[in-house]
């Protein structure tokens, strides 16, 4: 069996959800009858090798969130800090809070559907090569769209849909996180400044199931998700 490494998660949980117009933050959302947040936080509270929990979360959600943690015995959360405005900010953020020196984890809280197995792959190949992200292959055909008019038909061969958890080597995500404050970048996700560093970032092969809850629409798949898999 490979050694697994022990490695620390940020999970960026400061985002409103606009586009699933809830009212409220999504991870309050339930699935049955259990908040988004919690399906997710039970994975790594479960994981022998998750050191500690690191929440990046919106100041008016803080007695919402503790209070959840203390009803369904999540302990694992060593810290919560405040997001930014933007993810990336809340991500940097969280990095101040973590105190591993080796291996470090991102993931989405509104991804409630990843699997251990999936982060133990991650945490390995972060540690071999530096930076490793989840992510899964196109099944679509791709068109690029200038004015609502097609362009060009992309081959889908090379194109992957990119998820999180992503995973690095702590001191690369932290010199990816101040070069990216430096030269005032903006990326849509940690892989993307790793990237600006020149740094190679290894793909593992994801699921399908791990979708990020993000519509009104996704809650129907996610039922469905949960149906299948006895979550």
């Amino acid at each position: 069996m490979e050694f697994i490494m022990a490695y620390e998660v940020i999970i960026p949980a400061a985002g409103q959800g606009k586009r699933m117009g809830a009212g409220k933050n999504k991870l309050l959302l339930e699935l049955n009858d259990i908040p988004v947040l919690i399906h997710t936080l039970r994975v790594f509270e479960e994981d022998k090798q998750c050191a500690g929990i690191i929440l990046a979360i919106a100041p008016q959600d803080e007695s919402s969130f503790r209070k959840l943690l203390k009803e369904y015995g999540i302990h694992k959360v060593a810290a919560m800090v405040y997001g930014g405005e933007e993810r990336q900010y809340s991500v940097y953020n969280g990095l101040q809070a973590a105190t591993t020196k080796g291996v470090v984890l991102v993931h989405d809280g509104a991804r409630p559907f990843i699997d251990v197995h999936l982060i133990h792959q991650l945490v390995v190949a972060a540690d071999e090569h530096g930076s490793a992200v989840a992510a899964v292959p196109v099944k679509d055909t791709i068109k690029r769209v200038q004015q609502n008019e097609v362009v060009e038909t992309v081959d889908r061969s090379s194109l992957w849909a990119i998820q999180t958890p992503q995973a690095f080597r702590m001191s690369i995500l932290k010199r990816a996180h101040e070069h990216a404050l430096e030269i005032n970048f903006l990326g849509t996700d940690e892989a993307s400044l790793v990237e600006k560093l020149h740094y190679p970032v290894k793909i593992v092969e994801g699921s399908y199931d791990n979708i990020k809850l993000t519509t009104k629409e996704d809650l129907y798949f996610a039922e469905a998700i949960m149906k299948k898999t006895g979550r």
